[in-house]
């Protein structure tokens, strides 16, 4: 889609929707509309001349991955930052990338990055591949719809990320739902290009004594390498070439080469509640439901029964008199709801007696009263229901991962590797057609004692064992398939308390026993505790874990054509401790973590750079450090508000022991500068803009071969990046259901140093759009 048709796109919405505000009332605050003919809000009563509400409740929600524990979640709807969630590094620029839209992506806050899985090749897409833990869930009234798109360039250099998501329920009980998320990253560098491929189907069922969650997901990721640009001064110092080159016309390392992921998710997590029943009050949205479930259903018989008497009338050749009909569907039963007592209240006098009391002076005035009675009960009980307390579940979950890695080139420079190894090729010559399979199936079976069935139970307690089998397949040398199997098994118990306002936590530990992961330990735990303090309040949050682990499986084995390593590695021993403090009226968090390492693992790339700025001698090593290695994080988010000016800002200061083997800047900021106001009264605007800076280090180097960020390893050729602030301007809107922006990214490009992983520059000035747009039934 074109710039042009964005912007219609973008018109068309403001100016319709400007027409509805002038039509119709202000939004509810239960996120309902009560205009006639709203699309959204409510329809045209063919029978009556009235406004149909329809119900807008939603809910969305995430499971844990092991137990299927649900935690409630926010809907993905804020317009605050939308601009923001287009880019791959992140909603505060908080990631290195290689500069495309769907990139690889490594944090550079290393308290942040997330432990390697099995199948580390879909690590640095974590944007895309998303985690099981992290997938919202939904539970809506109506059906709701929700279509987001961006896009940049043109057809030759430009970027469309399109994102689709439908939530329907059947029931109050079954939801069900899918997402389609699609990522076309053309580039604006030679050789770089991104097509990435999401489609997700997803339901749940959460009944009194039975609940369940299902997830399956499919991903096509296709990523164009190219090795990054050969000479950096084409971006640092452009003036000492004779010629002016284009983004496009910059020669890069590589050409004609592809990373290629697919993968299938499969995720079903259910349990069996044994407890009581109890009545409770219904929920405001559980009322409204219901309220409109009445009302549907009376307006539904009145149809039926004036059709009912039109053909009637037919048929008996009269003809039919709609208004008498209505007049005499006009009856009254029972006592009005606005009705009023006549009359005072029986008193009592100093001796007992009661004064004033109603007469009763005959059967029919009794039972009058009598009848009176029995509707004031029922009105007191018409918005109670059922809820079932569980007290103890038994709970199982299956997981199953396939995953299939592909690493394909046509065209690779002369002594651009240093090894080659003998393996069957798909292809002949100098080609490379690396291909990696894996799959995992896990099964975990848990009972649990729930907290909150009584107020003697404090906590829940929960103890389970996991079961996990893991094949691999790489190629041999001289031909063939080397396969491996793993099977492990472990057991743990969690403690947990959830309920309450003040006071919570979480600890959780697994060990295991039997297989290749023998002898590995987790110990997980954290604990919030919330207060008022002169008028405030604040919330003291910690987090603790240790952990010693064998590492992932492609750190041990990993066979291609010039890449080849069998390892015998000791197990990683990591520990952390986190606090968080933080004041929700002055908007100011405080973060502290302190992270000590022992054994660590990681990939280490070396090569040479030619006189011409090529490539030889390019080579991969896994490389495991005895010592210590310890980390200091210190993280200060700090909002400020004057009227409508906001501002935004979150510093994060690192240091590592061993630069040379974790290397974080040492500094790293983000600032956010706006206005916020209305134009008519509906249209929100927040205009401003925003700025992320980190300071020089030697930042993670990249190998197109593996597919993964690498310590560099070429001794006094190290290179460092940062010290180059990045600024975007923006508009960002909010109308009714459309979130929408206008946005100049990095529009301070110019000579600099602008590079975010070594060799690999980022986009220069861009002019980007963004819509999301949500439909209700």
């Amino acid at each position: 889609m074109t710039r042009r048709y964005i912007l219609a796109l973008i018109a068309l919405v403001v100016s319709t929707s400007a027409v509805w505000a002038q039509e119709y009332n202000q939004l509810n605050d239960d996120g309902t509309f009560t205009g006639a003919n709203d699309a959204f809000g409510g329809r045209r009563d063919s029978t009556k001349h009235k406004d149909k509400v329809i119900p807008k409740g939603l809910k969305v929600w995430t499971v844990d991955e092991r137990f299927g524990d649900i935690t409630a979640a926010r809907p993905d709807t804020l317009s605050h930052m939308f601009m923001n969630s287009i880019f791959t590094s992140g909603t505060r620029g908080e990631y290195n990338t290689t500069g495309n839209l769907g990139a690889p992506r490594i944090n550079r806050v290393f308290a942040d990055r997330p432990l390697d899985g099995q199948f580390i090749f879909t690590q640095p897409y974590d944007y895309f591949v998303q985690p099981v833990s992290t997938f919202r869930f939904t539970n809506t009234l109506s059906p709701i719809t929700n279509l987001t798109y961006n896009e940049c360039g043109d057809r030759t250099n430009g970027e469309d990320h399109l994102k689709a998501l439908f939530g329907v329920n059947a029931g109050k009980d079954l939801g069900m739902g899918f997402k389609f998320d699609y990522i076309y990253g053309r580039g604006y560098y030679q050789n770089q290009s991104t097509s990435h491929f999401n489609y997700t189907m997803y339901a749940s069922y959460l009944g009194e004594r039975y609940n369940a969650h299902f997830l399956f997901s499919t991903n096509h990721q296709k990523v164009t390498e190219n090795g990054g640009i050969t000479d950096d001064r084409y971006i640092t110092h452009p003036e000492v070439f004779n010629d002016d080159f284009g983004e496009n016309e910059i020669p890069t390392v590589l050409e004609q080469n592809w990373n290629r992921n697919d993968n299938q998710h499969i995720f079903f997590t259910h349990r069996y509640n044994v407890g009581f029943n109890r009545k409770v009050r219904m929920t405001e949205e559980e009322i409204r439901a219901r309220k409109f479930a009445i009302e549907s259903k009376k307006e539904n018989e009145k149809v039926r029964l004036k059709e009912q008497a039109q053909r009637k009338a037919r048929k008996d050749g009269k003809d039919f008199d709609e208004e008498e009909f209505d007049r005499k569907g006009k009856v009254f039963s029972g006592r009005p709801t606005d009705a009023k007592i006549a009359g005072e209240e029986p008193v009592t006098d100093k001796t007992g007696n009661k004064e004033g009391r109603i007469a009763v002076s005959g059967k029919e005035q009794a039972d009058s009263l009598a009848s009176s009675t029995t509707a004031k009960a029922s009105v007191d009980t018409t918005w109670m229901k059922n809820e079932y307390v569980p007290v103890t579940s038994f709970i199982h979950t299956l997981k199953f991962d396939n995953y299939r890695r592909i690493y394909e080139a046509y065209k690779t420079p002369e002594n651009y590797y240093l090894s080659k190894y003998d393996i069957d090729e798909h292809f002949g010559g100098d080609s490379i057609y690396d291909k990696t399979r894996h799959y995992s199936l896990r099964n975990t079976l848990a009972i649990a004692m729930l907290e909150g069935f009584n107020k003697w139970a404090k906590a829940g307690l929960k103890v389970f064992a996991t079961s996990e089998l893991r094949h691999f397949a790489m190629p041999a040398l001289n031909g063939g398939t080397d396969s491996y199997n793993e099977h492990n098994l472990s057991i743990g118990g969690q403690l947990i308390k959830t309920e309450g306002k003040a006071f919570h936590y979480n600890a959780t530990a697994e060990a295991w026993l039997t297989g290749e992961d023998a002898g590995q330990l987790k110990v997980d735990g954290n604990a919030d505790l919330n207060f008022k303090l002169f008028g405030d309040t604040v919330q003291l949050a910690a987090k603790a874990y240790f952990y010693r682990l064998n590492p992932t499986f492609f750190y041990r084995h990993y066979h291609s054509k010039h890449l080849w390593w069998d390892n015998d590695l000791s197990k990683e021993t990591r520990t952390r401790i986190e606090g968080i403090f933080s004041l929700r009226k002055t908007k100011t968090t405080l973060r502290v973590a302190v992270d000590n390492i022992s054994n660590y693992t990681y990939f280490a790339q070396k090569y040479n750079i030619t006189e011409n700025f090529g490539r030889t001698g390019t080579t991969v090593n896994v490389k495991q450090h005895s010592d210590n290695i310890s980390m200091l994080t210190l993280q200060l988010g700090q909002d400020f508000k004057l009227g409508p000016l906001y501002w935004e800002n979150l510093i994060t200061y690192q240091k590592s022991s061993n630069d040379d083997i974790i290397a974080v800047p040492q500094l790293n900021a983000y600032t956010n500068l706006y206005l916020r106001f209305k134009i008519a009264r509906v249209l929100k605007v927040d205009l401003g803009a925003d700025a992320r800076y980190f300071t020089k280090y030697k930042a993670q180097d990249y190998s197109p071969a593996l597919g993964q960020y690498t310590v560099q390893d070429n001794g006094d050729a190290n290179v460092k990046t940062g010290n180059y602030p990045i600024v975007n301007v923006y508009a960002n809107m909010h109308l009714k259901q459309t979130r929408f922006f206008i946005m100049m990214s990095h529009v301070n490009a110019s000579n600099g140093e602008y590079f975010l992983t070594p060799h690999y520059p980022i986009n220069s000035r861009i002019l980007r759009f963004g819509l999301s747009w949500n439909f209700f039934n």
